[in-house]
């Protein structure tokens, strides 16, 4: 089966599809055939769906009953889901001290218990096909910690941890479970943070990305979301099938110190 269709009986659901990383994961995952659902808290995922002819599904992952909405409406228009893509993220940056409660929490959710929820409900299907992957989107800060960011390092060490746990459960059933974990790439969450660290610091774009975000790093340069994608379609191809409960580091040397 050539790369254009060797997923056309799949269907990938991609929360957090409307841009950045789930934006390239998308379209990897057309070109390969599959169906695709996307997921986003706004409008623009809808743009995304559109460009990989897929449906787009409106839903806030803070929300328990709006993640719920997701499950029914993505199993009303596909019947099953084939592939889980928990990519949606963001971040908020604070002492823990003064981090406002509610944003803390609702961090949390999106990034861990909303990945909870969905994999427990789409996970029976897949276990009666004899066939699923589940490829969690964690980060650097899964593996390492950085100040100011507990909400966000807690969520995505916690999803590996997930990832691994429900690995030892469900690997007889032919269901793989993976986390990648990217570092600094070049999408408009990281684009943000360096304007916001320019102005704060008083320095230019470029050695914030040098000098401060890359500063661990091997190679000083910023991951292409592409590279991610290219890394997630792997994991749901058939020649990943035995790897599962792992944790692959995409991240140009970030975290080997």
């Amino acid at each position: 089966m050539n790369s254009v269709n060797r997923m056309s009986n799949r269907t990938v659901l991609i929360t957090g599809g409307g841009s950045g990383i789930g934006r390239s994961i998308a379209h990897e995952f057309a070109a390969s055939g599959a169906k695709l659902l996307i997921n986003d808290v706004r409008d623009v995922g809808e743009e995304v769906a559109n460009d990989v002819c897929g449906e787009f599904i409106k839903a806030d992952l803070s929300d328990q009953n709006s993640v719920l909405k997701l499950v029914e409406e993505a199993t009303r228009i596909a019947g099953r889901i084939d592939i889980l893509v928990n990519n949606a993220g963001t971040q908020h940056v604070d002492a823990v001290d003064v981090f406002p409660d509610d944003v803390w929490i609702k961090l949390v959710h999106i990034m861990l218990v909303a990945p909870f929820l969905l994999t427990k409900r789409f996970i029976p299907a897949m276990k009666q096909n004899r066939w699923g992957r589940i490829i969690n989107i964690s980060s650097i800060h899964g593996l390492v910690a950085s100040p100011f960011k507990s909400a966000y390092v807690s969520a995505k060490h916690g999803l590996i941890g997930f990832t691994k746990s429900v690995d030892l459960e469900v690997g007889e059933y032919g269901i793989t479970v993976n986390a990648i974990c990217p570092g600094y790439a070049r999408t408009p969450l990281v684009e943000a943070q360096i304007d916001d660290q320019a102005r704060t610091l008083g320095i230019e774009k470029d050695d914030v990305v040098d000098k401060v975000m890359l500063a661990p790093a091997a190679i000083k340069e910023l991951i292409d979301p592409d590279q991610i994608a290219k890394l997630a379609s792997f994991l749901a191809s058939e020649d990943a099938r035995l790897i599962t409960g792992s944790s692959y580091s995409i991240d140009a040397g970030w975290t080997a110190r």
